[in-house]
């Protein structure tokens, strides 16, 4: 569970991070959706280490900021409550639980510092 962004779910924050690389999930009816993985996100604001690593959608404005693997950066996202886990009703498996994820990232520019 990544706690360090629950007390602030719902909010809008600036964090900081490193950029890994660029991912891949399964979208709607299996169409393919490109990723980014960035690792030790921040508050930009106190400096506090949030998560170890976060996956987002990759976005035009993080294209547009020309970021490469390796670089620091800064972005502006949503902190949100979502569900996770495996469950089938069928066999009475229910594995599911509550966890924190950012949300609509935008204002992606490399981290002066």
């Amino acid at each position: 569970m990544r706690s360090g962004l629950k007390p602030d779910a719902g909010q809008r924050k600036t964090f900081k991070a490193i950029f890994v690389r660029l991912g891949k999930k399964s979208g709607f009816r299996g169409r393919s959706e490109e990723t980014i993985l960035l690792k030790n996100v921040t508050d930009a604001g106190t400096g506090k280490v949030l998560t170890d690593h976060a996956w987002l959608n990759l976005t035009e404005s993080f294209l547009a900021a020309g970021i490469r693997e390796g670089m620091a950066i800064e972005f502006e996202a949503r902190i949100k409550e979502y569900t996770k886990g495996y469950i089938n009703k069928r066999y009475n498996i229910d594995q599911q639980k509550k966890d924190f994820r950012l949300s609509h990232p935008t204002k992606f520019r490399v981290a002066t510092s």
